[in-house]
């Protein structure tokens, strides 16, 4: 727990940084700034190399948290006697007395609540806001098709991310994405009708880059969650202690609860007087894998490790299997759609040569899409 000379906790501050950030104002500028600097030859291009820009701003604005309570929170603060601190003073914040995961597991939750919500919220009142700004002098209210449409945003990208990168430490989280999308489709049909222009439609063979971007998400999303169950977890840390150093190892494990005793296990003993030099009280416990001498690591540590390692590589390597047969199995366009485009594409041909062919050969009969049709049925 946080003693009085540790750092104060910031993160109810950081729960709602990613919430005041959807659409990432400065990082738009930016990411244009370096797609422009690049000179790309076509329209596509540009598009593509400003997706990936603004795509990896937003990514790292909102999983910078996340990132540092899953992976680096507790594990850089040295040992008794040798702490790290901020200035000479202040201690780093440690983790939650039940893990890690439970403080990943709250950043997650105001999240995916919190950030959700008020997103919403605001890109509900955005327009009006700019209308508001723009015309500070005017009575009249927000007029509905006279604001245009800004730079698109990545955030639907972006909840995909929340919802399988870090899905092993809130389950959650892709119920509560349901229910957003939900509401939001109903707030976004209101806001194309009334508070915005009509959008130019403009036409595509696929979803572009952003194929590449979810390919990436999901090939992150198995090795975030891996490291989050082998590393941020006490899942391997438990298993390592029910089969090696557990009741349960000796022999009978009917009648017994081979986790008992795990707690007394995972801590480790410090002298107070290494903690703060002037306090004079007995010796204290904490979680840890540590000889009460010197503080080095004890043999329990490199087990864990080595366990965790060994999980990991397996983890990833299943799951990256699993997902590329899937992958490969699955089409990206399926078969029937494929032979709907060929028929429209042989029609368009036919009806472009119709006229050619009665001019070249005169007498000549010109197929019909349901003769070909019948045609192929005989």
């Amino acid at each position: 727990m946080p003693g009085p000379c540790t750092v104060p906790s910031t993160r109810s501050e950081a729960y709602l940084t990613p919430g005041f950030l959807p659409r990432g104002y400065f990082g738009e500028k930016v990411a244009l700034y370096f797609a422009w600097l690049e000179q790309p030859r076509t329209f596509s291009q540009r598009e593509n190399n400003f997706t990936v820009k603004i795509f990896t701003f937003q990514f790292f604005t909102n999983f910078s948290s996340l990132i540092y309570i899953a992976f680096f929170l507790g594990r850089i603060n040295g040992h008794p006697g040798n702490y790290v601190r901020v200035a000479g003073k202040w201690r780093l914040e440690e983790c939650h007395p039940s893990g890690c995961i439970t403080d990943l597991f709250i950043q997650m939750a105001t999240i995916t609540i919190l950030k959700q919500t008020l997103s919403n919220f605001v890109e509900y009142l955005d327009p009006c806001k700019q209308w508001w700004l723009t015309h500070p002098g005017s009575s009249a209210g927000c007029p509905s098709a006279l604001l245009p449409r800004g730079l698109f945003s990545p955030c639907t990208v972006i909840q995909y991310s929340f919802t399988t990168i870090f899905v092993a430490a809130f389950p959650l989280a892709p119920v509560l994405a349901f229910i957003n999308n939900l509401v939001e489709i109903r707030l976004d049909a209101i806001k194309m009708v009334h508070l915005r222009r009509r959008m130019v439609p403009r036409k595509a063979n696929d979803i572009g880059i952003w194929l590449q971007v979810l390919e990436a998400i999901g090939i992150l999303a198995v090795i975030g969650n891996g490291l989050v169950i082998a590393i941020t977890s006490d899942f391997i840390p438990i298993q390592v202690y029910k089969y090696t150093y557990g009741p349960c190892v000796a022999g009978n494990s009917s009648a017994l609860d081979c986790s008992a005793g795990y707690i007394n296990h995972s801590l480790s003993t410090f002298r107070i007087r290494d903690f703060e030099p002037h306090m004079r009280l007995p010796e204290q416990l904490y979680r840890d894998y540590r000889n009460a001498g010197d503080y080095s690591y004890t043999v329990q540590f490199w087990h864990v490790f080595a366990a965790r390692l060994a999980f990991l590589i397996l983890f990833e390597h299943v799951a990256l299997c699993i997902k590329f047969i899937a992958a490969w199995y699955v089409p990206d366009v399926p078969q029937s759609v494929k032979n709907i485009i060929l028929d429209e594409k042989h029609t368009k041909l036919q009806k472009g040569l119709r006229w050619v062919i009665l001019e070249k050969v005169p007498g000549a009969t010109v197929l019909t899409g349901a003769t070909v049709s019948g045609r192929r049925k005989t």
